[in-house]
């Protein structure tokens, strides 16, 4: 089912078009690609971009440090992965035994060490500063390709809510530069496997009991400007329609609707928010999404005591990740693994794991882990990336990169030129100035 603002809509009945119109006051795209750009044979048709915002504690999962003092190394044992010499620790057994499908990064470092602005980085490779800030790599992916999926966004992010904290949302989360057409469209997914478009309670009288004629439609629509702030009126008359469009199709409805899986498939990926979102996160790339953007944010079996969020561990992390981040995790990423190999999704999809920095490796006086952007870790499967081998080490404590330290615009530059929007390209749309890819990703 879809959840469209105050009333479930099942997408396989017939519903009236009509009532799913309020998307369109949020829809910030436009059928445009960069036409400016010198075309390269990709990698990767899709990218699915899994944030584990809040950042986790690369020694509790990862990298374990068993050898290091007790003050580093944790309370968790280490488990063998399928990569032979490479151990994550036991909190994480179902994707240590599916090392063979993807490479691990061990060497990331980054340059600012709070949330929002460690976000800014993660997600577009460059600090917040005055003025427009750098595209989200989705909001790059989605202007090079456009909507190569029909109807549906190029660029989906899914969450329960804006990626903040402390009030103080990610300002990197979407268009940047390039504009506010190219922000990510969001979705929600809860742990039944209802999917919610939060901008679709807009218009809270807009449904299908109140919509049964076109003068009662058109009145509703030309109200939308008045209830949008100025940002959001530009274009409005261009939008509505692709918004139309996008929920009017069917093939666009079915991509959301998660009832359409089987119960075993909606089971192996957890009947948690994070789990669900995952199985959509597969279906919008199954139904050709050029970037999804997957996060492990703000839903129940996320927060954590002292309002902390994700993956955010200052207290009680060990007791955490063992009762609640981990097996969520380990359960919905490993059946993510899975269901892309069996469908041969993997063969043009490109998965990205990880977080916004690392966290302490010496455990603080709280008996929990704090910031540390300083080392961190990534997963990358699929797209002709090899499987089984780890690229970057840190040191005997997990403090620091002992090889070439990784950063996100390594990662950002990385991911564009297996989406083949090559040097030239971002040259074009003046993006990634500067980057250079991660040797042996790309």
């Amino acid at each position: 089912m879809i959840d469209i603002g105050r009333f479930l809509a099942k997408t396989c009945n017939g519903v009236s078009r009509r009532s799913f119109l309020k998307v369109g006051a949020a829809l910030p795209f436009l059928p445009a690609a960069a036409a400016e750009a010198v075309e390269s044979a990709p990698r990767a048709r899709s990218v699915l971009f899994v944030f584990l915002w809040g950042a986790p504690s690369h020694l509790d999962t990862c990298d374990p440090k068993p050898n290091a003092p007790s003050e580093y190394r944790g309370p968790f044992g280490v488990i063998p992965t399928r990569t032979p010499g490479v151990h994550f620790t036991e909190l994480l057994p179902r994707v240590a035994q599916r090392s063979h499908r993807f490479t691990l990064v061990r060497s990331h470092v980054t340059s600012a060490p709070g949330h929002p602005d460690g976000g800014t980085v993660a997600l577009t490779g460059f600090e917040e500063a005055p003025g427009p800030v750098q595209p989200n790599f989705g909001s790059i992916i989605a202007r090079h390709n456009g909507h190569q999926s029909g109807a549906l966004p190029p660029f989906f992010s899914i969450a329960s809510g804006m990626l903040a904290d402390a009030g103080r949302r990610i300002e990197g989360y979407g268009g940047g530069t390039l504009g506010g057409r190219l922000d990510p469209f969001m979705v929600g997914a809860s742990e039944n496997g209802v999917v919610s478009v939060p901008a679709l309670h807009l218009l809270d009288d807009l449904n299908p009991g109140r919509i049964g004629d076109r003068q009662l439609l058109r009145t509703q629509l030309d109200r939308v400007p008045k209830l949008l702030d100025s940002s959001r009126v530009d274009g409005w008359q261009r939008t509505y329609r692709k918004a139309y469009e996008l929920l009017s199709q069917p093939a666009s409805r079915d991509a959301c609707e998660l009832t359409r899986e089987s119960p075993p498939t909606r089971a192996r990926y957890g009947r948690t928010v994070f789990g669900q979102s995952a199985l959509l996160a597969r279906r919008l790339v199954e139904a050709g999404v050029p970037y999804v953007q997957l996060n492990y944010s703000r839903h129940p079996e996320a927060m954590n005591p002292g309002f902390e969020f994700g993956w955010d561990t200052h207290i009680y992390n060990f007791e955490l990740l063992q009762d609640q981040h981990c097996p969520v995790f380990d359960r919905a990423f490993s059946a993510l693994l899975d269901d892309l190999h069996d469908r041969g999704l993997d063969e043009h999809t490109l998965v990205v794991c990880m977080g916004e920095f690392g966290r302490t490796p010496k455990i603080n006086h709280r008996a929990a882990r704090d910031h540390w952007p300083q080392c961190y870790f990534s997963i990358w499967s699929g797209a002709g990336i090899e499987g089984g081998r780890v690229i970057g080490q840190s040191d005997k404590l997990g403090e620091h990169p002992v090889t070439d330290p990784l950063s996100p615009l390594m990662v950002g530059t990385t991911i564009a030129e297996l989406c083949g929007v090559n040097t030239e390209a971002r040259a074009a749309m003046r993006v990634l100035d500067d980057g250079r890819v991660i040797e042996g990703l790309a």
